[in-house]
This record gives structure tokens, sequence and C-alpha cells, in this order.
């Protein structure tokens, strides 16, 4: 008995290999699932980038996947969805930076009746997962800070003041 005890013990080599082995490879399947699953649920195929206007929030937005294709982009001010729409109105700068292959991937959304004070606009390109099982978000450039004054005109905050 006291032999069997000394054996319980002492654990072979053969077997903690085999444990490293198993823990390895598990690692690399897991990760190899979390890589599929991010590519083929939140690619990162879109670019773009959004500023105010005096009238709103305008910018451009490009899926690299597919340059010939127009982004349907979603609008979001303080945190609540307010408009969707295509970027595709004429941003012929895009196209001589070289992000798009043609100059219709520009996009607006008017600003109206905004209460006076500080305001954040998002604007995301809404992209189409799992053969349009499933819908996804990917935010286009950087949050947009704005305030409203007393007369309705609109100044940018810089993200660094937030």
């Amino acid at each position: 008995m006291r032999a069997l005890l000394e054996c319980m013990k002492i654990p072979s080599i053969a077997l903690v290999h085999a444990l490293v082995g198993k823990s390895i490879a598990e690692v690399l399947l897991v990760g190899a699932l979390a890589v599929f699953a991010y590519l083929s649920v939140l690619p990162a195929h879109f670019h773009g980038w959004g500023e105010l206007t005096d009238t709103g929030i305008a910018g451009w937005a490009v899926n690299n996947a597919k340059p010939w294709a127009r982004v349907e982009c979603q609008f979001f001010l303080d945190g609540a969805f307010t408009a969707t729409g295509v970027a595709n109105e004429s941003r012929p700068d895009v196209a001589r930076a070289g992000w798009a292959k043609d100059e219709w991937h520009g996009y607006s959304f008017p600003l109206r009746s905004l209460s006076v004070g500080n305001h954040e606009a998002r604007v995301y390109a809404l992209h189409d997962a799992g053969d349009g099982r499933r819908k996804t978000l990917q935010l286009l450039g950087e949050p947009i800070l704005f305030n409203v004054d007393a007369q309705g005109k609109l100044k940018r905050i810089p993200l660094f003041l937030k």
C-alpha cells in the first residue's frame, strides 16, 4: 500500500508532458476560434471620418473589402439612434487621398432643434454578418463632441477637453 501511495505522489514525466501538450492545444484552438469569430462578425473593413459642419455632421465611409459599394451609416446623437443613411454623396477629396476608388462615399446628417449645451455625435458603418442574419456597427472615426450656444450655433469641443 505504501508503494502505491508513493507512486501517486510523483507524477510521471509522460503525464506532465501530456497535460502540457493538451493545454497548448486547447489554447491554440480557442485562439483560432476567437480570430475566426472576430473576422466573420466584426471585420475591420470600414474606414471613415466625420466632422461638425455649420448645419450638422458630415463625413465619409468606405468599405475596403468592397471599395465600389456604398456604405449604410447610422447616426447616433447623445447615445440615441437618430437616423440612417447611405454614404453616396460626392467627396472627391477621399478619392484623391486614396481611401476610395471613386468620390461617392460622403454622408451628411443635419442637426435640427438641439437644446443648448454639450452633445455627442457618433456615426457607425452598418455591416451585415452571417449572411444577413446579424448586423454589427463599426464606429467611423471618433465621437464628435460639440456645443450648441443660445443662438443655436454649433461649436466643436476637442476630445482631449472632454
